[in-house]
């Protein structure tokens, strides 16, 4: 049987953790909203909007909660100090880019919304990877395990 020592993490790890999981919670209630939305919202959208909405394939769907809900349960693996928030961190960038993958490519996305549209999920893109570069220096100074 190993035993592995674990290491006091400094402040700044217990306060990226946490804005990670405040991030990443903000991403679930996002697709909650997405996934639950009421006919009063529907019936506010544009109908370039409306039809976006609801050409959307249900794999895509899928894939913004496995984003979502594998990052905030990566982030709670985080404060923890359990290195399992390393692949749950990884199958969250994977939905991401799953569902990336459809809009970016396959939708009308940016036809309906414009070229700034591209900015939060570049954002979004952008900080999964580095929430993987952070659970990996976490795992390698021995503060999470």
């Amino acid at each position: 049987m190993t035993t592995e020592t674990k290491i006091k993490p400094p402040a700044w790890f217990w306060i990226v953790s946490v804005l990670a999981l405040l991030w990443n919670l903000a991403g679930a209630m996002a697709y909650i909203g997405q996934a639950y939305m009421s006919d009063e919202v529907r019936a506010a959208m544009t109908e370039a909007e409306r039809n976006l909405y609801e050409t959307q394939p249900a794999w895509v769907t899928a894939a913004f909660a496995i984003a979502v809900w594998g990052g905030t349960i990566a982030c709670i693996f985080l404060l923890l100090r359990k290195k399992w928030a390393k692949p749950l961190f990884v199958i969250s960038l994977l939905g991401l880019l799953g569902q990336m993958s459809y809009n970016f490519f396959m939708s009308d996305t940016f036809e309906v919304y414009g070229p700034n549209a591209m900015i939060m999920p570049i954002m979004i893109l952008v900080i999964a990877i580095a929430l993987i570069v952070f659970s990996n220096k976490a795992i390698a100074k021995k503060w999470i395990s």
